[in-house]
């Protein structure tokens, strides 16, 4: 079923991609596991998924060791909260971080990347909708960007942003056209916007990575 739900997205993405005058590859999937089992990310996997985020530390710390230990080449990012005291665990267990949205959180990630002595790639989160609480204002972008890339353990490579909760397609897609030409300033080759519900407005905005969930693993267990 997940091999189906995975092919199907793919190619409804494949046409969006072409209808804006896109290469395919100009776009990856990251799986959003959160909540799923292990069975599930090994099934996404097995049907070309390569890709996979989670938003607690509990989860990460419980799922990304046991797929590391057998071998899959998979990039593992976390895409939750970055809370201060919890950066250092998240440091040592993710391949990206794709939220960071204040230079305390850069420098707690910076302590940890360095304690584990990696190189860590990481995402500036924006804020461009009312209904979220975390990021950083499009406005205070740059100034954060050249902070995160005064840390030498970390690796800026673009922004990360989520859309407002609004059955308004106008309201989304001009947030997520603030969300591209911010990424414009800050640089990088990673636009991380869409999900779900709005990856089509995403794709026209320009995003490079889609995170997305339930249209490849279905509703999240309870």
């Amino acid at each position: 079923m997940l091999a189906e739900r995975l092919a199907a997205f793919q190619g409804e993405l494949e046409s969006e991609l072409a209808a804006c005058g896109r290469p395919r590859e100009s776009v990856r999937i990251l799986g959003v596991s959160k909540k799923q089992p292990l069975a599930a990310i090994r099934e996404a996997y097995a049907a070309g998924l390569r890709l996979f985020g989670e938003n607690y530390l509990q989860e990460a710390a419980e799922k990304f060791p046991p797929l590391r230990a057998e071998g899959l080449a998979l990039e593992l990012h976390f895409i939750g909260h970055l809370q201060s005291n919890k950066a250092a665990k998240i440091a040592a267990l993710a391949d990206w971080v794709q939220s960071v949205d204040r230079e305390e959180a850069a420098n707690a990630l910076q302590r940890g990347a360095e304690r584990a002595q990696r190189r860590l790639p990481v995402l500036l989160q924006l804020n461009i909708s009312p209904s979220e609480r975390f990021g950083c204002l499009p406005a205070d972008a740059p100034r954060l960007a050249e902070r995160i890339r005064g840390c030498p353990n970390l690796r800026l490579d673009g922004v990360m942003a989520v859309a407002p909760i609004t059955a308004d397609r106008a309201e989304i897609s001009a947030a997520f056209e603030l969300a591209a030409k911010t990424f414009a300033l800050v640089g990088g080759t990673t636009l991380s916007i869409g999900m779900s519900g709005d990856w089509r407005e995403a794709v026209r905005a320009g995003s490079t990575m889609l995170r997305i969930g339930s249209a490849l693993f279905g509703a999240r267990p309870s």
